[in-house]
């Protein structure tokens, strides 16, 4: 070993003994503050409350902001403002971003693998391979945004001098419940489908395991998803679904992480504006090819009729 090594050695253990009694000092870790990701932000919640989140022992992990009505609220107007730019944006530029989401994701591997671990009792092999399933689900809808457009749409055969065109549009904002049991691939592949298509969304994160959802904020604040596209909140889910379903400017609510009592009562609450409801449809295994159900559920169809005219004294029409 080298003089100046090893000098540089007895530094380092200098630096962790404490000067008086030779004792190492040990450092203290920084706990990980959880906000609420609304409008491209990180707010605390507005009624200034939190609740424990615990792992699958009941070991405390964090606390999580808990969200209320005004914050439910503030999402809503957040996810407006952004519908209009994103729902104007090429179906190719909404796929560049989704796919940079992955790679932000991927980046992150292991933090999301400890947090599923820890949020679902599993073993980090198998939280490993529920975090790179939601990166791949990621890619998968990224492919499919300027695609969606040819199986929904296209051109209609009609009697009569008309062209009739059909092409889908997003339904606008969209209020997701997450999935309980799984916390970030569940997350992901009912998320995903509507941004996908140019809505914007409301996120209720996972109740009993939020931390996931509330870490995704991140990545989507630090990739190209303009703020307000997505707006997470945590908290009681029946609380916060509540003035969400009631809320004149939601256009459609998925009601994934609804049990049966909840989604019945936020289905008659949502009928007083006509919204859009899926209701919750048992997944065996989210990591599955999830088809384009959730994606064509959250579009509409616009039809335009155009004369076709006449190209001269012979009556063809073009």
């Amino acid at each position: 070993m080298s003089e100046k090594t090893d000098k540089n050695v007895q530094a380092g253990k200098a630096a962790t003994a404490d000067t008086a009694g030779g004792t190492e000092q040990r450092r203290l870790s920084v706990f990980k503050t959880y906000k609420l990701y609304v409008g491209g932000k990180f707010p605390r919640s507005e009624s200034g409350r939190v609740f424990e989140v615990t792992d699958s022992g009941g070991n405390w992990l964090a606390n999580a902001p808990l969200s209320s009505r005004k914050d439910a609220r503030d999402a809503v107007v957040a996810a407006r403002k952004a519908f209009g730019g994103w729902a104007g944006a090429t179906a190719y530029n909404r796929g560049q971003v989704l796919y940079r989401v992955a790679e932000m994701l991927e980046g992150r591997r292991e933090q999301f693998a400890s947090e599923v671990a820890d949020a679902e009792g599993l073993s980090q092999a198998q939280a490993a391979a529920q975090v790179d399933a939601a990166v791949d689900r990621w890619v998968w809808y990224a492919g499919w945004t300027d695609k969606i457009a040819q199986i929904v749409g296209g051109g209609n055969p009609v009697a009569g001098p008309f062209f009739n065109l059909s092409s889908p549009e997003p339904t606008g904002v969209v209020t997701v419940l997450a999935p309980q049991e799984s916390s970030f691939l569940g997350l992901v592949s009912v998320l995903a489908p509507v941004i996908a298509t140019g809505n914007t969304a409301v996120v209720i994160a996972s109740e009993k395991a939020p931390l996931p959802a509330l870490s995704l904020g991140e990545v989507l604040a630090t990739s190209d998803v303009p703020g307000g596209v997505v707006n997470i909140l945590s908290g009681r889910t029946a609380e916060i679904a509540a003035p969400l379903a009631a809320h004149q400017d939601v256009n459609a609510i998925d009601l994934a992480g609804a049990d049966e009592a909840l989604a019945k009562e936020l289905e008659i609450t949502a009928a007083d504006n006509l919204k859009r409801v899926l209701r919750p449809q048992p997944v065996d295994d989210w990591a599955a090819t999830p088809g384009t159900d959730r994606m064509t559920a959250f579009l509409e169809t616009k039809t335009v009729w155009h004369p076709t005219g006449s190209l001269g004294a012979s009556g063809s029409s073009y």
